[in-house]
């Protein structure tokens, strides 16, 4: 069975299960999914930005209504029950857990926790993070010991 550590920031979509239980054709695969809560992984600045790059000025405007805190981890906690169901009902085997502190070190640490074959980030585009190399995929390379694959969500959650 293969192992993949998929780290996302919100509810997996039909289309985001679909394609990451089809990367290994038929292959069984095991996923440990870890899910930083959107409102507590980068300040509402650098979402916003992110926001106005993608043309979705009105989300930017609503980034000061992005839930923080238990409030997040709440939000977080449902976006992680439906994707680890979404996931299992798609053939996977599914685990996962809220990131409570940093994304990266929980990321290392389950890695070799579980002696993950892969890392799969996938979250929606953050331009200002790719753009310095500070994104979760960029950062983990350098951490995990594993082949990490970098994928963007097919729509929004």
């Amino acid at each position: 069975m293969f192992t993949s550590v998929l780290m996302i920031e919100k509810a997996l979509t039909s289309a985001d299960v679909e394609f990451v239980t089809t990367l290994h054709g038929d292959e069984p695969v095991a996923f440990h999914v870890l899910l930083q809560p959107r409102g507590d992984q980068a300040d509402r600045l650098l979402r916003a930005i992110d926001d106005i790059a993608l043309g979705e000025l009105d989300d930017a405007v609503r980034e000061g209504d992005t839930p923080e805190g238990e409030e997040a981890r709440s939000v977080g906690r449902q976006a992680l029950d439906v994707s680890l169901q979404a996931l299992r009902a798609a053939g996977s085997r599914a685990k996962g857990r809220l990131v409570e502190d940093h994304p990266l070190d929980a990321l290392k640490a389950l890695v070799a926790e579980v002696g993950a074959d892969e890392v799969i980030v996938l979250t929606d585009p953050h331009y200002v993070e790719e753009f310095f190399h500070r994104d979760w995929a960029s950062r983990a390379r350098h951490k995990v010991g594993v082949p990490v694959l970098k994928l963007f969500s097919h729509s929004k959650a």
